[in-house]
This record gives structure tokens, C-alpha cells and sequence, in this order.
């Protein structure tokens, strides 16, 4: 069995952890979640939803990386504007045969983990149709488990990618290896991009959005636009009709809330810059228009200035 290291162990990040120590892994989680690590160390983490319901005591649980063996398998599983700590962190920890899979939201994570471990460990990530979330401290729920995809950022061979992949599959997901990562991470960003905002922008559900026509006319806009901006950068989007990909996706957790919303519920920084805001980028680069995911963007950052702090706050755009 493998030994395994996961920065960033909130929603996400502990699914993976239970289902990986269940199957027999040795899982290190590391959660800056104060409440709920303590939960976890006193009663274990308990993972609920598409997999079943388990508790598992892991190897350890902890606020901060201490301690902790080099690992076969180092996931980064935090949010987009936390890769750049959570890399610095990792650095005692990736060994010669340690791959590092880093595994956000958006766009444009990896590069910025690779600028401070560099590229020849790192594999880039990309998860969905999991509706995960913490419902209470040393919990977490998970609305299905739809889609695991990995590959290389720079050197790493084939083999590697599936060893670290079979580390996935012995825990019970479903795992697909990409050799071209651009078009693994649009297949995914398209969806992102319909729902993240528009759920958190109207704290409706993704089936709730599906079902209004009104909020199903801004999630497909954003999504379009994105769709442009990759036909535009070449990039392959193998799922034939790119909006009929995004509503499957979306109906096989109608009642998910992404973690967009979660995070404004919680008052919480928000990752619009990395995937709304990020097609705005994007657009503006190519002088592709994006006018509805700028709007919802700035709807967000609006709603952002109601509970954050300047220093946290995302930076606007207009």
C-alpha cells in the first residue's frame, strides 16, 4: 500500500483521504480548518454520500505539514490562491520517486506550484461531479464521484502518472490519464464555469439552475463563452455538444451546491478569479467579449466586500 500526503484536506480533500485509507493506504491530511481537524483526530473522519458512510482514523490529521514522511502520492487540494504555501510547504516532502498532483478549480494553479517545486514531480488534476462539503466538524459529504482525470505537467512518464493513478482506482474512483492536459482541464473548466458563479451569484443548486430558465440562460452564457475562448486557443473539446457535456455532468448532482457557494455562505475568499474571472482574462487577451461572465464575476466581488477583509478580498475588474 502506498503512503499518501493531502494539503489542503477540506471537503475534497478529505473524501479522498477516507476513501484512501479505507482501501489500506497510510494517509497523512493536513487542513487549516482548525475545528474540523480537531473533530477528526478525536473521533476520525467520516465520509458520507455517493461512496457510502465510513469513519476512518488516518494515519494523522493536522493545521500544518509536521513531521511527515516523503510520500509516494502528495496531492495539493487547497484552493486556487493557497497553491503557492501549500507548494512551499510540500518541498521537504517530494522525494525522488514522489508525484505531486496538484488539484484545483480553474485555471492556472499548476503553473504556480511548478515556479516553486518545478515541473518534473507534479501532475495536474482534475476532479468533478463530487459535490462535496463539510456538513459539520470530521465530516464530509460527497453528492457522486463522477470524474478523475490526471496527467503529466512536464516529465513525468507514463508510468508514473499510473502508479499514482492506481492509488486512485485501489480507493474506488474512476480514473482516465490525459497526454494532452490543456483539453482535461477545459472538458472540466466549461463546467466550472457554468455553474460556480451562477450558483453562488443566485445560492441556487446546480439542478435548481438547470430547472430556472432565467439562471440557466446566465450558467449557459458563461459557459459559451469559455467555449469560444477554447475553440479560439485550439484547444480539443472531445464531449460532443460542449453544453449537453455540461447539463450531463450537471444532472447527475442536481441537488450539489459547488464550493463557490459554499465558501460566500460561509463568508469565505471565493475562487471566481481562477474560473469566472479567469475567462475574462482569457477573453481579453484573444479580444474575445465576455460580458456575462465579467458580470457575474464582479457579482461575486461585490458580494465579497460584504464580510471580507480588504487584504482578502479578490481583486475587481473594473
Amino acid at each position: 500500500m502506498a503512503t499518501v500526503v493531502i494539503i489542503g484536506s477540506g471537503a475534497m480533500g478529505s473524501v479522498y483521504a477516507g476513501l484512501m485509507q479505507d482501501a489500506g493506504h497510510e494517509v497523512h491530511g493536513v487542513c487549516k480548518w482548525e475545528d474540523h481537524v480537531q473533530a477528526v483526530q478525536e473521533n476520525g473522519l467520516r465520509v458520507t454520500g455517493a461512496s457510502g458512510d465510513r469513519t476512518v482514523r488516518l494515519a494523522s490529521f493536522d493545521t500544518e505539514v509536521r513531521d511527515l514522511p516523503q510520500p509516494d502520492l502528495l496531492i495539493i487540494a487547497t484552493k486556487s490562491f493557497d497553491v503557492e504555501s501549500a507548494a512551499e510547504s510540500a518541498l521537504p516532502l517530494i522525494g525522488e520517486h514522489t508525484v505531486v498532483q496538484t488539484i484545483q478549480n480553474g485555471l492556472g494553479a499548476p503553473d504556480r506550484v511548478a515556479n516553486i517545486i518545478g515541473g518534473d514531480r507534479l501532475a495536474i488534476g482534475v476532479v468533478g461531479g463530487f459535490g462535496a462539503s463539510v456538513p459539520g466538524p470530521g465530516v464530509a459529504h460527497h453528492n457522486g464521484m463522477e470524474m478523475i482525470r490526471f496527467g503529466s505537467y512536464g516529465t513525468l512518464s507514463d508510468e508514473e502518472i499510473e502508479r499514482s493513478a492506481e492509488i486512485w482506482r485501489s480507493s474506488g474512483f474512476e480514473v482516465k490519464t490525459f497526454s494532452d492536459t490543456d483539453q482535461m482541464v477545459w472538458e472540466k473548466f466549461i463546467m466550472n464555469v457554468a455553474f460556480s458563479g451562477t450558483t453562488c451569484a443566485t445560492g441556487l443548486t446546480i439542478g435548481q439552475v438547470m430547472d430556472n430558465d432565467t439562471a440557466w440562460w446566465v450558467a449557459r452564457s458563461c459557459s459559451e463563452e469559455a467555449i469560444a475562448i477554447a475553440k479560439a486557443k485550439g484547444i480539443t473539446l472531445d464531449v460532443g455538444d460542449p453544453i449537453e457535456h455540461v447539463r450531463g455532468l450537471g444532472s447527475k448532482i442536481p441537488n450539489a451546491k459547488p464550493s463557490m457557494l459554499l465558501d460566500a455562505n460561509l463568508k469565505r475568499r471565493c475562487e471566481v478569479d481562477s474560473i469566472n474571472g479567469a475567462v475574462v482574462d482569457e477573453g481579453r487577451k484573444l479580444g474575445i467579449p465576455t460580458p456575462v461572465n465579467e458580470a457575474v464575476s464582479n457579482i461575486i466581488r461585490a458580494r465579497e466586500l460584504t464580510y471580507l477583509d480588504a487584504s482578502e478580498r479578490t481583486p475587481a475588474t473594473v
